[in-house]
């Protein structure tokens, strides 16, 4: 049974459970090791140990990606390209302008926008293999124009790698955990290195992005999924199937309903329970339920949206536009009672990959932005440079760089 609690009790779920990532860190370092030393080698001495793998190459053939994609059914198909268009577009909404104009007379600065080289993106196919991922991933970088994506998962699931070929990615490898982490990072024979690693994972995954973060870029470490919901009234059967959509990711998700009447707590409380009854991942759902997850009274909306901002959480659910002025941190919105978080984690267009675990305090989800440089761009007349002189030397000789002052005086004494 869910757990009732009052609005003291929040400091619980709040003061988040300090994740295994050192435990995981100290796994994963000599897997990374052995990569960056041995390259392909130890990429497939780890991919057959830890994954069962048995070819002698990692990346997938475009034959194999094909067959793959002509297995899909065309409900699949069709979902695909409901959802990519939805995602496509909403990416496109997101891209930076280029632009340059005159600030002053004279001095004309402006921004030019590039792409990344190559990005790779992680997908994971353990309990529940993840297309949709594909398609949150991929789509962004191919708006942002990265000429080089490339694709890894562990196990050769039909869906993944269909969902890869129907995006036309090419550059897909049949590997995980931190050794495919690690391969993306270093580069190998076979493996590209990649500017930037995106996509969720486990907590090993976790581990070697947060090891290697500085010699590649990430998106960010992410620990376990959550969901915050925001309900004065409401449909209890809604509430208590938006919280197990949560909880049966994994047993240490989290699914919490903060609220203001006692009645809906106790009846999304009951609801909980009887969905559980007939929901085909009851036995992971069950224990995210009873461990990270609980109803908690408020005195009131307001004290709800404080609680949600000292969260931080990954989804946030609020019952109507007019508290998104409250909003401070949350890695995505989801507003009104037909706005469930399955719609985002899937099909109507903004990003799935999200901070998790208060890391929604420093930046939203994953966006086209994560694929993208903006380059500032400066072009000063020799009137402009005139006008600025006396600022630019004074502040160059007072950090002490006499060679910064003389480089604008020659050009203008």
């Amino acid at each position: 049974m869910i757990r009732i609690l009052e609005g003291k009790g929040i400091g619980r779920l709040l003061s988040r459970k300090v994740a295994r990532l050192a435990e995981a860190e100290e796994v994963v370092r000599p897997i990374l090791e052995g990569v960056r030393k041995r390259g392909d080698r130890a990429l497939l001495e780890y991919a057959r140990k830890f994954d069962g793998f048995a070819r002698k190459n990692v990346r997938v053939p475009e034959a194999d990606l094909r067959a793959a994609c002509a297995r899909l059914s065309p409900e699949f198909r069709g979902a695909v390209e409901t959802a990519a268009a939805n995602i496509r577009a909403y990416a496109e909404h997101q891209m930076p302008r280029e632009w340059m104009d005159e600030m002053q007379p004279g001095m004309r600065l402006g921004q030019i926008v590039r792409p990344l080289d190559t990005v790779a993106a992680y997908i994971p196919s353990g309990r529940y293999p993840l297309p949709s991922t594909i398609l949150m991933t991929v789509l962004p970088a191919q708006v942002a124009g990265v000429p080089n994506i490339c694709v890894a998962s562990p196990k050769p699931v039909t869906e993944v790698f269909g969902t890869a070929a129907l995006l036309g990615v090419a550059n897909v490898f049949e590997m995980g955990g931190a050794q495919a982490i690690a391969a993306f990072a270093f580069g190998t024979r076979t493996v590209p290195r990649a500017d930037r690693i995106v996509g969720p994972g486990n907590i090993y995954v976790a581990a070697a992005k947060k090891l290697l973060a500085g010699e590649v870029g990430v998106d960010f470490v992410a620990g376990p999924t959550e969901i915050l919901i925001i309900a004065a009234d409401g449909d209890p059967r809604h509430l208590a199937a938006d919280m197990l959509a949560q909880a049966e990711h994994d047993v240490d998700a989290s699914a919490v309903l903060l609220t203001t009447s006692k009645r809906l707590a106790a009846a999304v409380a009951k609801e909980v329970e009887r969905q559980l009854v007939s929901l085909p991942t009851a036995a992971v759902a069950r224990k995210a339920i009873a461990r990270n997850s609980a109803v908690v009274l408020v005195r009131s909306l307001d004290e709800a949206m404080e609680m949600a901002n000292r969260l931080a959480p990954e989804h946030l659910s609020i019952p109507d536009g007019s508290l998104l002025a409250q909003v401070k941190h949350a890695g995505s919105v989801f507003v009104g009672p037909y706005s469930p978080e399955a719609a985002g984690d899937y099909a109507s267009g903004p990003n799935h990959v999200l901070p998790t675990s208060g890391a929604a305090r420093i930046r939203g989800g994953l966006s086209v932005g994560d694929y993208l440089k903006v380059i500032s761009v400066q072009e000063l007349s020799e009137e402009a440079l005139r006008r600025l002189a006396p600022a630019i030397t004074t502040l160059a000789r007072a950090e002490g760089l006499e060679a910064h002052a003389r480089s604008v005086e020659v050009r203008v004494t």
